[in-house]
């Protein structure tokens, strides 16, 4: 009897195959994502004008990419625009956008404001600019949507920055707030919508790398060291070492707030919890000059 012929062994899948794979599936994941974001707290409706706001930096670079491969096939119609704010700073590459942009053939601004000099002789040498540098690129953009009838503009902040925020303000700020995924501007002329909500920093790090977007450093702010965010941006990511999955789980709770478990009296009626009768309950001046009554007789008998 003739012994079998062994089959030949399947060749190995190339590195460029997993590779194209494992970015297939990543872009798939942001989509889905962010279009959970949008369905979830409705930021997209139909007629409306995007300002999707791009910086150079990896996160507006995805948020756009994602909206315009959503554009597509979304079930309401709406337009899209990139705009950027070029802040003069010393070697920024002006024709990296422009270039990019057009190679995509997607319809976009360029608003050029020197907010880097103002920043740079403003603030002291060694103190931090974020503050400043943000308030006067978002009223640079405010302003220019507003001109433009924009009705949303979008923002780049990803999950992580949600999370990180709001540890930003717990503890440096003494509040329980946040950056929600769309908001109201103070002045109620602009809808701001965040459609990166739901992603993570290190998956946008990876379809950056995948898409191979020309990435544009900040040199104004980047590269200050000892920010209070970037403090808490390093607890957060020690957090994720020692229990992976920790960041998702902050994140869910961001979406699941009890304020009768809380202690904020203007958000539960924390007075009207178990009251008995209808008499009105004493404040707290009363209760306290109650306090400071019953000190003063002790230290008298005493």
């Amino acid at each position: 009897m003739n012994a079998a012929i062994p089959l030949p062994l399947a060749e190995p899948q190339s590195v460029a195959q997993r590779k194209k794979r494992e970015a297939d599936k990543l872009a798939k994941r942001l989509r889905h994502q962010v279009g959970k974001a949008i369905a979830d707290f409705g930021m997209i409706e139909d007629g409306d004008k995007v300002m999707v706001c791009l910086s150079g930096g990896k996160d507006s670079y995805a948020m756009l990419d994602v909206l315009l491969q959503l554009q597509k096939k979304a079930p309401v119609n709406f337009s899209i625009t990139a705009v950027n704010l070029d802040q003069k700073q010393p070697d920024f590459p002006e024709h990296v956008l422009p270039e990019y942009l057009r190679s995509i053939g997607v319809d976009f601004h360029i608003i050029e404001q020197d907010t880097y000099s103002v920043v740079s002789r403003v603030i002291p040498e060694g103190k931090t600019m974020c503050s400043l540098c943000s308030r006067l690129r978002r009223g640079a953009l405010y302003t220019y949507a507003e001109d433009h009838g924009y009705t949303k503009i979008a923002l780049g902040h990803h999950r992580d920055d949600l999370v990180n925020t709001f540890f930003l303000n717990l503890f440096f700020h003494a509040k329980l707030s946040g950056m929600p995924p769309k908001l109201l501007s103070d002045d109620g002329k602009h809808v701001v919508i965040r459609p990166l909500a739901y992603v993570r920093e290190a998956d946008i790090e990876a379809y950056a790398e995948a898409k191979q977007f020309p990435i544009i450093p900040c040199n104004l702010c980047g590269s200050q060291e000892n920010l209070q965010r970037a403090q808490v941006k390093k607890m957060l990511a020690q957090w994720e070492k020692d229990t992976p999955g920790r960041v998702e789980t902050m994140s869910r709770a961001l979406g699941d707030i009890r304020p009768s478990q809380l202690s904020d009296p203007n958000l539960f009626d924390f007075l009207s919890l178990g009251k008995r009768g209808d008499a009105a309950l004493p404040d707290a001046h009363a209760w306290l000059a109650s306090g400071e009554t019953h000190a003063t007789d002790t230290d008298d008998a005493a």
